[in-house]
């Protein structure tokens, strides 16, 4: 009885690892980014929505020079996203009570991609914490919207200027 349950067990730890091992293969990540600014005068402690243009996706050629294409692509999940101050120089997001960032195309409903709250910190860079959204269809579209909502804890006296670095990554079916 002994043997059997330590073989079966043995069993099921390889086919979880060999799952991982095969996920492992035919996963890489693609790096896009986003730069917005969000002007002086803002409310304080009410959210604003900051423009934020679409951002084109290299999708096909990614998916390309990774050996694979759209149709073969399982899941797609945010792993990253940096968010750093790129003018003036020496501001920091001290300013900031917390921040969200929402994506979608024209032909999918928005959902939240990542999101700080309770933001206490004196750096020029931040990592935003990712939402395990599926975002298959984002990524796979031509392009796609990104919309940031912020809430400040102090009035901006000058105009900031952000970048939004994000990593997805990717897996795809072998077949």
């Amino acid at each position: 009885m002994k043997t059997k349950i330590l073989s079966i067990s043995l069993l099921l730890s390889l086919l979880f690892t060999s799952c991982d091992v095969v996920d492992n293969l035919f996963t890489f990540y693609i790096s896009d980014e986003a730069s917005f600014s969000v002007n002086s005068g803002l409310p304080v402690n009410s959210p604003f929505d900051a423009p934020t243009p679409d951002v084109t996706t290299n999708s096909t050629a990614e998916f390309e020079n990774n050996n694979t294409n759209a149709n073969l692509v399982k899941d797609v999940k945010l792993k990253e996203l940096q968010l750093a101050i790129t003018s003036p120089a020496d501001k920091t997001f001290s300013f900031l009570k917390e921040i969200h960032i929402y994506i979608s195309t024209d032909d999918t409903d928005e959902i939240e991609l990542a999101y700080l709250t309770n933001i206490n910190t004196t750096a020029n860079t931040l990592y935003l914490i990712c939402t395990s959204a599926k975002l298959d269809k984002y990524i796979k579209a031509s392009s796609y919207k990104l919309r940031t909502q912020i809430t400040t804890k102090e009035t901006l006296m000058q105009k900031v200027d952000f970048k939004a670095n994000m990593k997805f990554r990717i897996t795809a079916d072998p077949l």
